[in-house]
């Protein structure tokens, strides 16, 4: 079974990963445990299912997930991405950091499977698993700007 502190960094190794080499951006680790994101917050998620039931999800505000696209795409003006294509790149940074999360499990979770992403918004959004999922949580500041929070609920399936 994963350990809290091994999942924790797991988390943070692979949002690193994606946001350095993939998005252009720098993550660095916040020692706030909830932090508040102000205005329309978007939330994309990525479940998996095999040995390890589960979900990833990546909570940001709207300017931040702006700034995320803008880097994605190449844009220089923000203000040109619709928020379709917002969503888009949130979903496929979600999915890109479960795909380095997944590589690096891998030993002990060979048969991981992954669906495709989902990004909602609003306001104050926070995912709630059920009691039987263990959860490691990362907060972080984007940029040293924009907090973000990735979070891992898993557990050993039922099904293996």
């Amino acid at each position: 079974m994963l350990e809290q502190l091994t999942i924790d960094q797991t988390v943070l190794d692979a949002a690193r990963e994606v946001f350095e080499t993939m998005i252009f951006m720098d993550i660095a680790a916040s020692l706030e445990t909830n932090p508040t994101i102000e205005g329309t917050t978007l939330l994309g998620s990525i479940t998996f299912r095999g040995a390890l039931d589960g979900c990833l999800t990546i909570c940001l505000s709207e300017a931040a997930a702006r700034s995320v696209a803008a880097n994605m795409l190449g844009v220089d003006n923000e203000g040109e991405i619709d928020e379709v294509a917002i969503a888009d790149a949130i979903g496929e940074v979600a999915n890109m950091t479960m795909g380095s999360i997944k590589h690096r499990i891998q030993s002990i979770y060979p048969d991981i499977q992954v669906s495709i992403p989902t990004v909602i918004a609003g306001k104050q959004l926070y995912p709630k698993p059920g009691p039987d999922f263990s959860r490691g949580m990362v907060s972080a500041m984007l940029n040293e700007i924009h907090p973000i929070t990735f979070t891992l609920f898993f557990r050993q399936s039922k099904h293996s």
